[in-house]
This record gives C-alpha cells, sequence and structure tokens, in this order.
C-alpha cells in the first residue's frame, strides 16, 4: 500500500473535522451577528456561588449552597447507577431488581429528610 492510499483513507475524517469547523464557526459568528450584545450588571454578576468572586476570603456565606450541591450530586450519582441497571435488568434478575429497589429507597428517605428539614426552602 502506498503511502498517499494510506493518507487517504483518513480523507473522510478530515472532512468531517473541516465540516465540523466551519459549521461551529458559523453559528459563533451568527450568534455574535444576531444576537444582542447589550449585557446588564445581572448578566455579569456571579450566579452559582452567590456572592462575588474577587471578595474578601473570610467572608462567611450560607451553607445551603452546599447542601444543594451535595443534593446534585446525589441525584446525578442515581441517574448514572440507573442507566446501566435498566440496561441490564434482564440479566441479573430479581437480585438486582431488589438491589436498586433498595439504592432508591435509601435515597427516598434522604430526600424525605432533607424536604424535612427545610434543606431546600430557599429564602
Amino acid at each position: 500500500m502506498a503511502p498517499a492510499d494510506f493518507l487517504l483513507e483518513y480523507l473522510p475524517i478530515l472532512i468531517f473535522i473541516a465540516i465540523g469547523v466551519v459549521v461551529s464557526g458559523a453559528a459563533v459568528a451568527l450568534s455574535l451577528i444576531v444576537g444582542k450584545q447589550n449585557p446588564d450588571p445581572d448578566k455579569l454578576s456571579a450566579y452559582e456561588c452567590g456572592f462575588d468572586a474577587f471578595d474578601d476570603a473570610r467572608h462567611k456565606f450560607d451553607v445551603r449552597f452546599y447542601l444543594v450541591a451535595i443534593l446534585f450530586i446525589i441525584f446525578d450519582l442515581e441517574i448514572a447507577f440507573l442507566f446501566p441497571w435498566a440496561v441490564t435488568l434482564g440479566d441479573i434478575g430479581m437480585f438486582g431488581f431488589w438491589s436498586m429497589v433498595t439504592f432508591l429507597g435509601v435515597l427516598t428517605v434522604g430526600f424525605i429528610y432533607e424536604w424535612k428539614k427545610g434543606a431546600l426552602d430557599w429564602e
């Protein structure tokens, strides 16, 4: 096999990459041209952590941010375990089914506990 034939096999990949670069570049350029570019202070403010990023390091902040993050991680892990479980449910039988029901039960009890404690109430 000649080197030119070997490189010719990669031509579809290079074409695919070129099309991807062109389409994504066009989408970004089009959004800059067509979209309104007038950010207000609310759009530029810190929205994930609840306080300014460049503030005093000893600034106290609410622990509810951690509670919401932990709750997100719990349900994210739940979904990460549910997909493979659903795919292999026919192979793992009743033991796998009841193991997942137990796992979901523990997560549900934790969710109800957080709900009753008011961790989900944002004031």
